[in-house]
């Protein structure tokens, strides 16, 4: 046999790494999006180590309860259930059942949403974040704004726990209620509202991944047959909670695009309402500014 290039022959394979390597074929057979991920995450969960450090762990101190996760993630329990945290920015999150896990997509929603209070010509950005579940974005524009003063509302008591957990020695103000009728002693005096609310239309429900379907809070995802009920409720909360020139920032569905503008119409006191790309250049979310009277 020749040795390969460079004359040196390769180093012995750790256990671990060959158990990742038929994890990962195991995931994606199972049909999960992100199989290599998913099986190197749990590995470095399994074994207290970091992804990038797996092939440090001796053979003896291979962990079988590796394959458990692994079973859990082939029945499509979220990755983030299993572990019990979830990365968002530059924020590691506690997460479980009860509260929404957050994606991806949020974070450039949340990126645009930074630079237009770093834009805006006040020393304490007053914000407030509806429907916060595990608080990811109230607790990512504390961390990017520094002088900000954030208040994040969350009704669901389960959710609520996470949010308190992961709230807990930030600046964010955390308040248990309905988030369209939130914080009434705000009025007329927010920079920024955003939200990430539940916009899935009911008949979507068949199409909606397993992980959030089973096992992501129903009222975290389905607002009415066009998905859009919520959001109808959140334009007149957001108009009622901002100052005049304040922002409002709502994420939506890629599918949405060009209806939730038209929510935030002229007739209703809002201003230059448009639609914004994600990374993927899919429509992710609506801004608007409430009128100047």
């Amino acid at each position: 046999m020749q040795p390969p290039i460079g004359g040196r022959p390769p180093g012995p394979r750790s256990l671990l790494l060959a158990e990742v390597a038929q994890a990962t074929q195991r995931l994606a057979d199972a049909g999960v999006p992100s199989p290599r991920n998913d099986a190197e995450e749990l590995a470095a969960y399994v074994h207290g180590v970091k992804r990038g450090e797996l092939h440090s762990v001796a053979d003896p101190d291979f962990d079988a309860r590796y394959w458990e996760a692994i079973n859990r993630r082939v029945a499509r329990e979220p990755l983030q259930h299993i572990t019990g945290r979830a990365y968002f920015r530059y924020l590691e999150l506690q997460v479980g059942p009860g509260v929404f896990v957050p994606r991806p997509e949020t974070e450039s929603v949340v990126g645009w949403a930074i630079d237009a209070v770093r834009a805006m010509d006040v020393v304490e950005p007053l914000i407030v974040d509806l429907c916060t579940g595990s608080g990811a974005i109230a607790l990512a524009m504390a961390q990017e704004v520094p002088r900000s003063k954030v208040h994040a509302v969350e009704l669901s008591e389960d959710a609520l726990k996470y949010t308190l957990k992961n709230a807990e020695g930030s600046r964010v103000a955390v308040h248990q209620g309905d988030a369209l009728a939130a914080l009434p002693e705000l009025d007329g005096q927010v920079d920024l509202v955003i939200s990430n609310p539940p916009y899935i239309p009911l008949t979507e429900w068949e199409y909606v991944a397993l992980e959030a379907r089973e096992y992501d809070p129903q009222m975290a995802l389905f607002s009415g047959d066009d998905g859009l009920d919520t959001i109808r409720g959140l334009e007149r909360t957001a108009h009622r909670l901002l100052r005049p020139g304040g922002i409002v920032v709502v994420e939506h569905a890629d599918t949405q695009g060009g209806q939730v503008p038209w929510i935030f119409s002229e007739e209703a006191g809002w201003a230059d309402a448009a639609d914004h790309p994600d990374l993927n250049n899919r429509p992710r979310f609506a801004t608007a500014r409430k009128a100047r009277p």
